[in-house]
């Protein structure tokens, strides 16, 4: 009986349907990652696991360099147990609205693409929980609204369940 609810679980997760990127193409304002995160940016985030529980509250700095090729992204984060990360991106324009991103946790490649006023990323994570790493999927949604806010909720899974998922809120500075 358990396999056969196992069984269940996984095929459900897997028939989700994905947001299609080409419908946000008409929404502005239109966001450009390369001009958004070029300066000084903050963001306030969490993670809700996938019962809805807020697991982690965090602060991230962000200073970003474009040379006209990449975009490179220093991230400092601060956790609310004081636990604190770096991260550096290093993301290519392949084409209008095409990129792919490397950091040092980051398996492969990220790949993103946007329209209009959205951005999604696909990438593996090497995510460390209690002292170990773990590969897991990121479906990372990027949605600029006026004034420069912009919104970023990215699905955390491994092997296809739901671990949860991370909402965080940019602001230029």
């Amino acid at each position: 009986m358990k396999n056969v609810i196992f069984i269940l679980i996984l095929l459900i997760s897997s028939c989700s349907t994905k947001m299609d990127i080409e419908k946000f193409a008409n929404n502005q304002p239109k966001l450009i990652l390369e001009e958004y995160f070029s300066g000084n940016t903050k963001a306030w985030g969490y993670f809700h696991d996938r019962f809805g529980n807020l697991q982690r509250s965090f602060t991230v700095k962000i200073n970003g360099k474009w040379d006209g090729k990449f975009l490179i992204l220093d991230e400092d984060f601060l956790y609310d147990d004081g636990e604190k990360q770096k991260r550096v991106w290093k993301i290519e324009k392949i084409s209008n609205g095409k990129y792919s991103g490397s950091a040092d946790d980051v398996v492969g490649y990220a790949n993103g693409i946007s329209s209009g006023n959205a951005l999604n990323w696909a990438y593996e994570l090497l995510l460390e929980v209690k002292g170990k790493k773990i590969k897991v999927k990121f479906d990372d949604w990027m949605f600029l609204h006026d004034r420069g806010v912009l919104i970023n909720r990215a699905e955390i899974s491994k092997f296809g369940i739901n671990l949860g998922v991370v909402t965080i809120t940019f602001i230029r500075i």
